[in-house]
């Protein structure tokens, strides 16, 4: 992080952001969903997506490629499966109304897959699998991703997919629950876009440039060479990242019936598409999943302790760690912030409101 950041307690930036959300003509209801999604990413650590993506949204109202006050329409409903499409809403509306969907048929069914295309961009995806857990659902989630390619298949020099993220979540009887959420690359693009905004490298081995070569400059990502190119991110583990990557692309976007990435056209938005299987293990494994899991973490966690490390953790606890080191305050880059403002003034908002919201940060 660098030296110059806004200190602002969660309470106050999520008002800010639905402030934001509203001027740019949603619902009072629509807009406290995206803000407290966002601000969430950011309690979590996942600044990538938290509150520095409004900006884009923004942008994107103003082109017409995220439509405003749009809810999850169930076009298909084949028992234990349910189509939904978008309709280009925000995907923090239309991520929580499918879960619930299908939280809801797997409770009757024992289990249910969910295929939503056409949404905006559907945030951390580990905000549906931490909704299906709190439900006592575990979750599967494959998810593509459309708004112009960024990642280089194996082998290749050029972008040809998206970050595509996989998620699992599996609850736990009288502790969090394993949330696994990852981009496969090997790191996410809004991490990217956090390093360029604090004049921070990126670490080796991550992107290429224009010409194939490994940079740590992440501008590559954002600002085309002279020929009009932007880089490419990298597939964690090779081949293996790579072929994840392909199945959700496949997946998450063709099997759904959305769209796969096939074109370097820039869209005008951020686009998602997301197959979602809910699973009740009551049906499956009853009270032994509960007992089972628990002696595995157990056991992992006597693992002797690595050096340079302060113990064994389980995927999820990061991000709860997190919640509670932020939850007086959330660190945003300055640039973040000022990105904010002006997109504020986009929105449409007055000088004297933003200065009321924008008088709780504290900077450092």
């Amino acid at each position: 992080m660098s030296s110059q950041y806004v200190q602002i307690h969660p309470q106050a930036l999520t008002a800010y952001i639905a402030a934001i959300a509203c001027a740019a003509g949603s619902s009072e209801v629509e807009a406290q969903r995206v803000a407290r999604n966002l601000v969430l990413a950011n309690l979590s650590g996942h600044d990538s997506h938290g509150v520095g993506m409004m900006p884009w949204y923004v942008k994107y109202i103003g082109s017409g490629g995220l439509a405003l006050n749009r809810s999850a329409q169930v076009t298909g409903d084949m028992g234990a499966i349910l189509m939904i499409d978008g309709q280009k809403g925000y995907g923090q509306v239309i991520g929580h109304e499918a879960m619930q969907l299908g939280i809801d048929r797997a409770r009757q069914q024992g289990i249910a897959l969910v295929a939503l295309r056409n949404s905006h961009h559907l945030g951390r995806i580990g905000q549906w699998a931490e909704d299906c857990a709190d439900a006592g659902l575990v979750s599967i989630h494959f998810v593509n991703a459309l708004l112009w390619p960024l990642v280089a298949p194996y082998a290749g020099s050029d972008a040809r997919f998206a970050t595509n993220p996989f998620c699992v979540g599996v609850p736990r009887d009288k502790a969090a629950p394993v949330i696994l959420d990852f981009a496969t690359t090997k790191l996410a693009l809004g991490k990217v876009r956090v390093a360029m905004q604090s004049g921070q490298p990126v670490p080796p081995d991550v992107l290429i440039d224009s010409a194939g070569r490994p940079t740590q400059d992440p501008r590559v990502m954002f600002e085309a060479d002279a020929a009009g190119k932007l880089g490419a991110m990298l597939a964690f583990g090779g081949h293996k990242g790579f072929g994840m990557a392909l199945v959700c692309e496949l997946l998450g976007g063709a099997l759904t019936g959305g769209a796969t990435l096939h074109a370097p056209t820039h869209l005008d938005g951020i686009y998602n598409n997301m197959l979602s299987i809910l699973i009740d293990p009551a049906r499956l494994a009853g009270d032994s999943l509960h007992r089972e899991m628990e002696s595995f973490i157990d056991w992992v966690r006597l693992s002797p302790v690595a050096p340079g490390y302060d113990r064994v953790r389980i995927a999820g606890e990061p991000e709860l760690e997190k919640r509670q080191e932020r939850a007086q305050a959330i660190p945003i880059e300055l640039a973040t912030w000022n990105d904010l403002r002006q997109c504020a003034v986009q929105a449409g908002m007055g000088e004297t409101d933003i200065a009321s919201h924008t008088s709780a940060g504290r900077f450092c």
